[in-house]
């Protein structure tokens, strides 16, 4: 399956110094390591384009849960967080993040990470994207406000320095601090910095709380998916570049079923020439952290704010009302019974991973709202969860549409050591095999060349990675060999560091990393500088 879409042939492929050399039958090729692939199936290695290893590659440069899976690049940067540039509260929170995993941020500029990442090797290739928070992070902080005509210049300085050291495009998380806090213009004004170096817009749109702050509507309760939809398409046509909807999905029983409406938008954006697209993964859970449940006001200022906010009487009931609305009013996306605690910074409350915010309520014989206060308090913000709020039917409807691509939205973790920890969503390990094994061999979904197309293919035409995503003559062997009849996902939201079946081997630039389902250790990637 040759990552075009069209459907398989039987044949050979050899490689040389890196490249693919020949394709079909392959005659007096003297090649030193010979596969047998008879009865699998070899197609271009995956790419994620939606991931979060930014710092996991840093500890760990073998990728495993990534490679393991068939991943042989990977687009970091998402969501409006990058690792770089640092500068003031963006440093400020870097090294917070950092100090989870035991490393030293020694890197300041988005030039000198990928550096950091060069020197280091990794087994996969990885470029990245410039998170819109993190700029915002480094000129305004983490304050509410609109920026002032001297902060905008310094952001689209740096907007512009990041891209020139290979920055892939600009990222939004517009349902965090402090992408929320972002009005459309000021987006637009730094993608058009985007636009004048070739990059890329992806954007994690807003969602209910954030879209109803920021366009002014009357009531709580009223969806704002197809207007959040509409706002990423309108910044990249006005801006005039590529848009990235990140994860496209509809959260909370009220929204299901207006996947079609936006996937439509998206249809009738393209046919105005709009380059539009989507990327989704395979479950109807997502993952977050604990104070993205709280509102955007109270987490102004930073993690020490809404803290300081929790513990202060008067403001802990003012967000006690809102977030008990948000969580069980008629609009909820999610309650407090389908979020589970994934991730904590310390062993005090180990306990608790594992268990719904309900739970972990019942168990403390609080409420769910102060169960969650606290927690986050005590935890010093470092909250993980996972929440249940799609619909299979939907996940099923984005798929099966041809503008949408599979990306993971996890990160490069291990089952051993500091990456080993909590319960993180099973998708930084299982995305790719699950399409493959629940979706295509079990549901017939989408066949197995559409699934390869929106994995290989269709990122690497995105990204503009001509040189990749295909088996074609001249390109990098990036390859994945599997077993259609074997492939599946193993990692559960109970047991989620488990590696799937089925992939029998991975190769990056032409060397073995995956070799008949075991790690080699090497470190073959590339840093992709846009």
């Amino acid at each position: 399956m040759d990552g075009t879409g069209n459907p398989w042939f039987r044949g050979d492929v050899a490689i040389e110094d890196g490249r693919i050399s020949s394709i079909g039958r392959v005659k007096d090729f003297k090649a030193d390591i010979k596969i047998d692939a008879t009865n699998l199936v070899v197609c271009p290695g995956f790419i994620d384009i939606h991931g979060h290893s930014d710092l996991s590659v840093v500890v760990d440069p073998r990728a495993e849960s990534k490679v393991m899976q068939g991943v042989t690049t990977e687009l970091g940067g998402n969501c409006g967080h990058s690792p770089a540039p640092l500068e003031g509260y963006a440093l400020e929170e870097e090294k917070r993040s950092a100090e989870r995993y035991g490393i030293e941020v020694d890197w300041r500029s988005f030039g000198e990470y990928l550096d950091r990442i060069e020197r280091q090797g990794c087994s996969i290739n990885f470029a990245c994207l410039l998170g819109h928070g993190t700029v915002r992070w480094c000129v305004i902080g983490p304050d509410d406000r609109d920026p002032t005509e001297e902060e905008m210049e310094r952001m689209k300085e740096l907007v512009d320095k990041s891209m020139r050291e290979g920055a892939f495009g600009l990222s939004t998380g517009l349902m965090y601090a402090p992408g929320c806090y972002a009005s459309t213009e000021e987006i637009i004004e730094l993608a058009k910095v985007v636009a004048k170096h070739g990059g890329i817009y992806a954007s994690h749109i807003r969602r209910r709380g954030e879209g109803i702050r920021r366009w002014g509507l009357i009531t709580p309760r009223i969806d704002t998916l197809v207007e959040a939809v509409r706002e990423a398409i309108e910044v990249g046509e006005r801006a005039g570049l590529p848009i990235q909807i990140s994860h496209h999905k509809a959260m909370g029983r009220v929204n299901w079923g207006k996947v079609r409406k936006t996937l439509a938008m998206v249809e009738e954006a393209r046919l105005r020439g709009v380059d539009v697209t989507c990327d989704q993964y395979p479950y109807t859970a997502a993952s977050s952290s604990l104070a993205s449940i709280f509102p955007a006001w109270a987490r102004a200022g930073g993690t020490k704010k809404l803290i300081e906010r929790l513990m202060d009487p008067e403001q802990r009931e003012r967000i006690r009302e809102e977030t008990v609305e948000n969580m069980e009013g008629i609009g909820a996306e999610y309650g407090w019974q389908d979020a589970y605690i994934s991730y904590l910074k310390s062993e005090k409350n180990s306990h608790l991973i594992g268990k719904s915010l309900k739970e972990a309520a019942e168990l403390q014989g609080k409420d769910p709202f102060d169960a969650a206060a606290d927690l986050l308090v005590e935890e010093e913000g470092s909250v993980g969860i996972v929440y249940f709020a799609m619909c299979e039917e939907d996940v099923e409807t984005v798929m099966r549409n041809r503008n949408v691509m599979i990306g993971s939205d996890g990160y490069a973790l291990s089952p051993k050591g500091v990456l080993g920890r909590g319960r993180p969503h099973p998708r930084s390990y299982g995305t790719y095999p699950r399409v493959l094994g629940v979706y295509v061999r079990e549901k017939r979904v989408i066949p197995w060349e559409e699934a390869i197309r929106k994995m290989t293919s269709m990122p690497a035409q995105k990204l503009g990675l001509f040189d990749r995503g295909l088996i074609r003559l001249g390109i990098w062997a990036d390859v994945v060999i599997f077993n259609p009849r074997k492939i599946k996902d193993r990692s559960t939201f109970e047991e989620p560091h488990r590696f799937p079946v089925g992939i029998e081997y991975v190769l990056v630039n032409g060397e073995i990393v995956v070799d008949r389902g075991t790690h080699t250790g090497l470190t073959p990637g590339t840093v992709l500088r846009h």
